[in-house]
């Protein structure tokens, strides 16, 4: 997330960096923009959990309809490094 905010280029990692980058002018946050400010890093890694769970039902109508139907459920999650902890969000 830091490197997308940064907007840095790093080899083969610019590619994925890339991805993300749609997250930063989507997120709505009050206060500091950095990538030092932790809650601005986290609130960007959210909105890209959401993005990325509309681009999965967007590029895949087969799971998008399996979802309606109830016999799949697409979820995102955020993963707490410091704490092991995983937060079903999305």
């Amino acid at each position: 997330m830091k490197g997308a905010i940064d907007d840095v280029v790093l080899g083969n990692l610019t590619g994925l960096l890339a991805r993300i980058k749609p997250a930063i002018p989507a997120t709505k946050f009050d206060g500091e923009k950095s990538s030092k400010n932790a809650e601005y890093v986290d609130a960007v890694a959210r909105t890209n959990v959401s993005l990325v769970l509309v681009e999965i039902r967007r590029r895949s109508p087969i799971l998008e309809e399996l979802e309606k139907n109830g016999t799949l459920k697409i979820a995102g999650a955020m993963y707490d490094l410091a704490t092991g902890l995983v937060e079903f969000v999305g």
